[in-house]
């Protein structure tokens, strides 16, 4: 489509009479199946660590922000613990699943924002849309990177490709808790409800900043920080599928909040008058 075409359809999106979205029903099966495969897989990543430090919570964290060989060494033990073997297989199986959460996580999230974006007609949800898109390929990018760090070590050795490793983990999580502020922000518009728990989400949202600078200390608080939107925009998903299934209305109708347009002035009636008019 071209530039021009895109943009008189992104207008006529704007300006369209109120309707219900499919784009719900999309964003409430994406966002179940995230939360039922988010479950599953932290029961494949390893559940300890050898040494790590309890900031990190996590053993998968923990390798998502390792720097040197002495940080893998606290995550998986030396050679000379038992559990090294299976802390790395359970790592490898865990990021190996991982790529498809990132294409539920990305679905789920870029679902809601069309959905949020039909619901609200402003370009920033629009927009939004390729927030977790992005987030997605860092993530995918940084597994690469793992993958290659963790052959590495089993084999006695340190990889260049922890050196990268910090890129895609900071934009992964900081687009993340974008996407989770411009949700929360949408929600502040739909009424005195959605207002609280859009700002909690927003609030919410500063600790993944925290946490990517230190993460020893918080990056435990990057699960509850992502939740926090996640968990607000599955129930706008719900509510938005319901008033489009039950009552075929779209989740925030301004049809009912729009002014009433302006009559014309009536025009005032001739009055005849018999005989002759006096100057």
């Amino acid at each position: 489509m071209p530039l021009g075409g895109l943009q008189h359809w992104i207008e006529a999106q704007r300006t369209r009479p109120p309707a219900p979205t499919r784009l719900w029903y999309w964003t409430l099966a994406f966002g179940i199946a995230t939360l039922l495969f988010s479950l599953h897989l932290t029961q494949v990543f390893p559940q300890t660590g050898y040494d790590i430090a309890p900031g990190y919570g996590a053993p998968v964290l923990a390798f998502e922000f390792a720097g040197s060989q002495a940080d893998l060494e606290a995550i998986f033990g030396f050679f000379t613990d038992p559990q090294q073997v299976t802390r790395l297989a359970a790592m490898r199986a865990g990021n190996e699943q991982d790529y498809l959460y990132m294409l539920l996580y990305a679905g789920f999230l870029g679902c809601g924002c069309f959905a949020l974006w039909r619901e609200l007609r402003h370009r920033a949800w629009l927009a939004a849309a390729a927030l977790p898109v992005a987030a997605a390929l860092g993530d995918a990018y940084e597994n690469w990177l793992l993958f290659d760090i963790q052959a590495a070590f089993t084999l006695g050795e340190y990889s260049p490709a922890m050196a990268s490793l910090p890129w895609p983990v900071a934009a992964k999580f900081l687009t993340l808790a974008a996407t989770n502020v411009l949700i929360g922000a949408a929600a502040t518009q739909l009424g005195r409800w959605w207002a609280l728990f859009g700002t909690l989400a927003i609030l919410a949202a500063i600790p993944t900043v925290m946490a990517v600078i230190t993460p020893a200390a918080f990056a435990w608080a990057l699960i509850p920080s992502a939740a926090g939107g996640w968990l607000l925009l599955l129930a706008l998903a719900g509510a938005g599928s319901w008033q489009a299934l039950t009552r075929k209305r779209p989740l925030v109708d301004w049809s009912h909040t729009a002014p009433e347009p302006a009559m014309p002035d009536a025009v005032p009636s001739t009055r005849h008058v018999f005989g002759r008019r006096r100057t």
